[in-house]
């Protein structure tokens, strides 16, 4: 019975590790740096959001409508960040190495 279920779940993660494991090690690598690097562009957004709802939470001028709408866009940006960091994961594993990143020159 429980071996089922997981037999289930194996499928299901082999077949998303096949997706990466069959990329040329190069290619991988240039996708999991570009999902990384945009990974942390979103997580920087979520944060502004983040703060926004906080400080909107302690204005008593916002109205619940507003504070309810910024809550449920941070709620839902967790959720993809969740599913990124899932993504990143497997590809990571595929390539059996976290890549180098580029310098940030931005700063």
């Amino acid at each position: 019975m429980n071996k089922a279920g997981s037999s289930d779940a194996d499928d299901e993660g082999n077949e998303r590790e096949s997706r990466f494991s069959l990329m040329q090690p190069s290619e991988l690598e240039v996708l999991a740096v570009s999902a990384i690097l945009e990974h942390h562009r979103l997580i920087a957004a979520d944060e502004a959001v983040y703060e926004q709802w906080t400080r909107a939470a302690t204005d008593p001028s916002v109205s619940e409508d507003l504070l309810s709408s910024l809550q449920d866009e941070y709620v839902a940006r967790q959720k993809k960040s969740l599913a990124q960091q899932e993504e990143i994961s497997e590809m990571i594993d595929a390539l059996g190495y976290v890549p180098e990143l580029p310098l940030d020159s931005d700063d």
